[in-house]
């Protein structure tokens, strides 16, 4: 990879220590890819790592890619622009721009040009025809899907779970379902996978982590659990956020309530039903994203 590609990418797990865990004999590591990075944090870096690469590869100079007004994806990109100097675009979905909105003043901060469409042009983000049209109209822009997942997304969480102690229990949480199939890709067969999904009605992702991943085809040692979205994409209760806030102050481990917040709620749940055996080696990744606690401040949620 291009030396101007990289950052220095720590390899910190924080072991939650409380009599709850102890009681049970189950060791609880969050690796902590929040820390990678003061702005391309968790698993936006590890999917872009190698996008940025086969950008290069390809030898296009700019990114172009997509998502909404508070995305944690737009975000990192933006911010991946600045640090090493690549113009970046991202088609937002509107129908307008709130100059208000942090997320967006992050990214005009960074130097992105954002391209706002209304959400019928936004629903056509994955068509071919469409994508060809913003490629003749952007010759020189690199295209990334919505949430950064492709097959160069996996090739950086594979190599997370590579950099990982000795664990029986490897969970994430999922969104578009790319940081579950690349975990899959790099974990041994031995190692249960597990991803929380954040959204409602996700059941649809097994089918999408199976294209994504031939050993999630091929093998039954992972799990895509979709009762914990409290409600939805971006939803969450009063609890969840409580919890949230207690994680922080109890372990100083600081979460979201949208991707990593959800996570460790349901991992915690999960320890208190005994869903784990005693002696289980359990690692839990968190994958950044708390740019989101400022967008969700602006919108009066916390």
């Amino acid at each position: 990879m291009h030396q101007s590609f990289k950052i220095n990418e720590n390899n910190h797990i924080q072991q939650i220590d409380t009599t709850f865990l102890k009681k049970r004999k189950i060791y609880l590591g969050v690796k902590r890819d929040d820390l990678l990075h003061p702005l391309i944090s968790g698993n936006k870096w590890r999917k872009l790592k190698y996008n940025l690469a086969h950008m290069q590869k390809v030898k296009k100079t700019e990114l172009l890619t997509f998502g909404g007004a508070f995305s944690n994806h737009i975000h990192a990109c933006a911010a991946a622009g600045k640090e090493f100097n690549i113009k970046t675009r991202a088609i937002i979905r509107g129908p307008q721009l709130d100059e208000d909105n942090p997320t967006i003043q992050f990214a005009q901060q960074c130097g992105m040009q954002l391209h706002v469409v209304n959400r019928i042009e936004y629903r056509q983000r994955h068509d071919e025809a469409y994508l060809e049209s913003l490629q003749a109209r952007f010759p020189d822009a690199y295209i990334i899907p919505e949430g950064g997942t492709n097959e160069h997304a996996l090739l950086g969480c594979k190599e997370l779970v590579q950099s990982l102690p000795e664990h029986n229990y490897l969970v994430c949480p999922t969104g578009s379902g790319g940081t579950l199939a690349g975990l899959i890709e790099g974990s041994a067969p031995t190692t249960k996978v597990i991803g929380v999904a954040v959204l409602k009605q996700a059941d649809y992702l097994n089918e999408e982590i199976k294209k994504l991943s031939n050993k999630a085809k091929n093998q039954n040692n992972w799990q895509l659990l979709t009762e914990f979205h409290g409600g939805g994409y971006g939803k969450f209760s009063p609890e969840l956020w409580q919890f949230c806030q207690e994680m922080g102050r109890t372990y100083n481990l600081p979460l979201e309530p949208i991707y990593s917040g959800k996570m460790m709620y349901a991992l915690w749940q999960l320890i208190e039903q005994d869903y784990f055996a005693p002696g289980s080696k359990i690692i839990a990744v968190h994958t950044g994203g708390l740019q989101g606690l400022d967008g969700l401040k602006y919108r009066g949620l916390i």
